[in-house]
């Protein structure tokens, strides 16, 4: 072509868009750019927050491991207590009052007295049954027992239960009212 002829419209478009192309090649990179930092950024932020709920769960499973670590423990011990306090109901009034039996009935119930203090300072309570409505979460009705009680309610206690902070450690045994027929 000579200085003189004129560029089809074809042929000028051709040239603006060559003229262009770096410049468009450029803002395609840079947009691409863009959008893999700002995925990086999500990355990188959901990679901290899982961290962090690993974290949490962490200390929520050590601090559960501190405060339940004598659970089975206290349930072995629970059984003592039940036989202290069997011996205990099981001796006579008039030998409570023996001299010769006084020294070892005020013993055994000193040792009932620790025992109870013991499991206070580590977080066991024994469930009030007698007189409460069933409360399947707390206590496991063994028998119906005909009574003029309301229906539900626990008239009878077979096994104390007991609880470990806020769980439960053992339920209670017990009997419940029925209307008799």
């Amino acid at each position: 072509m000579t200085d003189t002829e004129t560029n089809t419209p074809a042929e000028d478009l051709r040239e603006e868009t060559a003229a262009d192309a770096p410049e468009v090649a450029e803002h395609d990179r840079v947009a691409e750019l863009e959008s893999q930092l700002a995925e990086a950024k999500q990355q990188t932020l959901y990679a901290q927050a899982e961290i962090q709920n690993v974290r949490r769960r962490a200390e929520k499973d050590a601090a559960d491991a501190r405060a339940y670590a004598a659970t089975n423990f206290a349930r072995d011990v629970l059984s003592v207590n039940d036989n202290l306090e069997r011996a205990l109901a099981a001796i006579p009034a008039e030998l409570r009052e023996d001299d010769k039996f006084k020294g070892l009935v005020t013993g055994l119930e000193a040792t009932g007295r620790e025992l109870t203090n013991v499991f206070q300072r580590h977080g066991l309570t024994k469930i009030e049954a007698m007189g409460q409505p069933l409360d399947p979460n707390r206590h496991q009705a063994m028998l119906e027992v005909p009574s003029d009680a309301e229906a539900g309610t626990i008239v009878q206690e077979m096994q104390s239960g007991w609880m470990i902070k806020d769980r439960l450690l053992r339920p209670a045994l017990v009997g419940v009212a029925k209307k008799p027929a």
